[in-house]
């Protein structure tokens, strides 16, 4: 019987040995810190950069009211007051979110106590300290979040948009 020169003869210790590379390395990322492998959202999709407010005009936990990336996309900035991903800033706890509900487009609120966006309609609810993950209701999507950039004078510019925006077929402006 003639074998056929392709033929890779890794065998059953070169396999088991790949294998159990393969889930060490699977083993580790999950347990590296969640700022070591947060990495800028794929769907990331770019809008002209447009001036927010002023980091002075934030207050800790108080929603400012904003739009972006158009005047028919309601938004909202918020300084949590504690550094998490995504966020902008000197102290890294600027984020800034659309107030539509992905789900069917209701407004949300925000609720200082949970620092959660909530929708009245089907209940859902959006982790801000997250980057807008999706904690319970009926919405598939997680909230979108701002890419957001402050210069040196304070001022707070959104540069994108991580997710599709309620009731648009495109990203595109």
């Amino acid at each position: 019987m003639k074998r056929c020169p392709s033929l890779v003869d890794a065998g059953r210790r070169s396999f088991l040995t790949g294998a159990g590379l393969a889930t060490a390395g699977a083993a580790v990322a999950s347990v590296l810190p969640a700022q070591a492998k947060a990495t800028p959202s794929v769907a990331l999709v770019r809008y002209p950069a447009n001036r927010l407010a002023n980091v002075k005009d934030l207050k800790i936990n108080a929603p400012l009211e904003v739009s972006y990336p158009d005047a028919d996309a309601p938004g909202v900035l918020l300084k949590l007051g504690t550094p998490v991903p995504g966020g902008a800033g000197p102290d890294g706890d600027i984020v800034g979110f659309t107030t539509v509900c992905p789900h069917k487009g209701f407004p949300l609120s925000y609720r200082t106590a949970d620092k959660t966006l909530n929708c009245p309609g089907h209940y859902s609810r959006f982790d801000c300290e997250k980057g807008g993950q999706q904690i319970w209701g009926q919405a598939t999507q997680n909230l979108p979040q701002y890419a957001l950039r402050v210069d040196a004078k304070g001022d707070i510019y959104a540069e994108g948009v991580d997710e599709l925006l309620y009731g648009r077929l495109s990203n595109v402006l």
